[in-house]
């Protein structure tokens, strides 16, 4: 990673990463490709290091048994070659949906390209097969692969559901690719590739709507990136997709250590792509002081070394200057009121309860304070008076003292307790 630019995001261990959702036709690789490398120009003049998108979307995802027809499937292939060699004038890694047959047997695949390499293809773990899924009629799992390497286009690739993509330049870049379900299961293989390292998890999903859904999804990913003190990018199918037995509402986020970062329009008109920077230090710094995460990945020691890593030389986007991430005007206060008066209701809460015990645990009944008329000690009165008032005391029962100042009221001077 170039360190040349003192004023860049990557000098100081961001990572802009960008979330796409390209328009598709369904069956129509080559528009599909043509689009995917639209949205991935855009996002390389956008400085991303990453840019993911949907589940499938060479092919798109509402295909039926159309992904068992070999011009689809000879189609995807031609589509990804144009994107091979489109990738080599390309800034970010492109995450790119599509089937893939691979032994006779059909998955539905992520692919990692980066300057005109095929750096690994990572196939779906867990296929749904409920309620609207029939996954299992089309493709293989990711388990159920016969071999680690595959010849794709020329080109040798790794391929498995065990992939971490790691910067061998800049330690903090590692990235790890799931595909839709695999965030819903119990233990998704995301959690394994954080507790070997991957800093950047990516969900390329192509996940229906339903009511309610999307708040489930937020929920979801913001509890995955929290649990693994990770970054999560999660991109939704589209415009395009069919609408025969299902609604696509196109929704992206990107979430880091639990905490939303971006997030797409939901039910688009066009195409849609977001941004945010992925403070990677901070993730960093993080796992090193929370034990709990270290401790797991020893007790899960075997899963986690059967985890291969793909080394490859990242090469920072040049000039990418204006930090692209929420920044809170008074960071230690939210914004919004409702929290702020629920964080304010735990905070007074805790120090009551805490001095209360304080005062029941020494068998004393008066407090002493001293008042100076500032922020600090006018807080400090009111828990002691809350104090008083949860134990059943009299308020008179706390002697406050003033310690007049250059800037001491005649209010304070005058203050009495009622």
């Amino acid at each position: 990673m170039s360190k040349k630019d003192f004023y860049s995001i990557y000098t100081h261990g961001f990572l802009r990463c960008a979330v796409c959702m390209p328009a598709v036709r369904v069956a129509d690789p080559r528009f599909n490709a043509e689009r995917t490398l639209e949205l991935a120009q855009r996002a390389s003049d956008a400085g991303a290091g990453v840019a993911l998108f949907p589940e499938l979307g060479l092919s798109a995802y509402s295909n039926d048994d159309l992904f068992h027809q070999d011009a689809l499937l000879e189609a995807c292939l031609e589509a990804l070659q144009t994107l091979i060699d489109a990738s080599a004038d390309l800034a970010p890694l492109l995450l790119i949906g599509m089937p893939l047959r691979v032994d006779g047997r059909l998955f539905n695949v992520a692919i990692t390209l980066y300057r005109g390499r095929i750096l690994g293809v990572a196939p779906k773990t867990y296929l749904p097969n409920y309620r609207e899924y029939y996954e299992k009629r089309q493709f293989t799992s990711g388990r159920d692969t016969v071999r680690d390497t595959i010849e794709l286009l020329g080109q040798s690739a790794p391929f498995g559901n065990d992939l971490l993509y790691a910067a061998d330049n800049w330690p903090d870049f590692i990235l790890h690719t799931e595909i839709c379900e695999d965030v819903w299961a119990p233990i998704p293989p995301s959690t394994y590739a954080a507790m070997a390292g991957a800093t950047v998890l990516a969900n390329l999903s192509a996940s229906n709507i339903t009511i309610g859904k999307a708040e489930d999804r937020r929920d979801l990913c913001a509890a995955q990136s929290g649990k693994c003190i990770a970054a999560y990018l999660y991109s939704a199918a589209g415009p395009g997709e069919s609408t025969n037995d299902l609604a696509w509402d196109g929704h992206a986020v990107i979430f880091e250590n639990g905490k939303r970062l971006a997030e797409s329009e939901r039910f688009p008109s066009s195409e849609q792509l977001i941004l945010a920077d992925i403070d990677l230090e901070r993730l960093a710094q993080e796992r090193m002081r929370t034990h709990t995460f270290t401790d797991t990945a020893g007790v899960h020691r075997e899963q986690v070394r059967r985890l291969r890593r793909v080394g490859f030389t990242f090469s920072a986007p040049e000039r990418v200057h204006e930090l692209k991430r929420p920044l809170e005007r008074f960071p230690y206060v939210p914004s919004d009121l409702e929290k702020r008066d629920e964080q304010c209701y735990e905070a007074y809460n805790i120090q009551v309860h805490g001095l209360a015990k304080r005062i029941q645990s020494s068998g004393i009944e008066r407090l002493v304070i001293g008042v100076s008329g500032g922020l600090d000690s006018t807080h400090a009165l009111i828990v002691a008076a809350k104090t008083m008032d949860r134990l059943g005391l009299p308020r008179t029962n706390i002697y406050a003292y003033t310690m007049p100042g250059f800037a001491t009221s005649n209010t304070t001077l005058k203050m009495r307790m009622h």
